[in-house]
């Protein structure tokens, strides 16, 4: 569990590591450590708020964003956000440093979020 990190919606951890291998659980755009904290408003903030809350847990491991091998993002309204949350992702990731990808839409996920992000780093 990594401090400053939010609390957990279900019971997990922030990320587990194996053999330099550090696994972060998906965040969701929670802006305080509370999971009863409002969720900002609209895709973009919605994003920044993930990415803030993953970076969070990465510096909780010693990592940063430049040891992200990996990473999946889901999205409740698909066809709507994808173009926005694509060009909220891509300022935090230098061209031609960017991680492999997978994107996917799906019904729902908790608390009402639009997006929720993991990743794979590596030390």
């Amino acid at each position: 569990m990594i401090p400053g990190a939010p609390d957990p919606v279900a019971p997990f951890s922030h990320a587990v590591e194996a053999d330099g291998w550090v696994f972060v659980t998906g965040q969701m755009p929670f802006a305080s450590t509370s999971i009863d904290a409002p969720y900002p408003e609209g895709i973009e903030a919605q994003t920044h708020q993930v990415m803030n809350n993953l970076e969070t847990v990465l510096a909780g491991c010693g990592l940063g964003l430049a040891n992200v091998l990996s990473v999946r993002i889901f999205l409740t309204h698909f066809e709507a956000d994808y173009d926005a949350m694509n060009a909220v992702y891509a300022s935090y990731f230098p061209p031609g440093k960017r991680p492999a990808r997978t994107c996917v839409g799906v019904t729902a996920l908790a608390k009402g979020a639009r997006v929720e992000i993991d990743m794979v780093a590596r030390r």
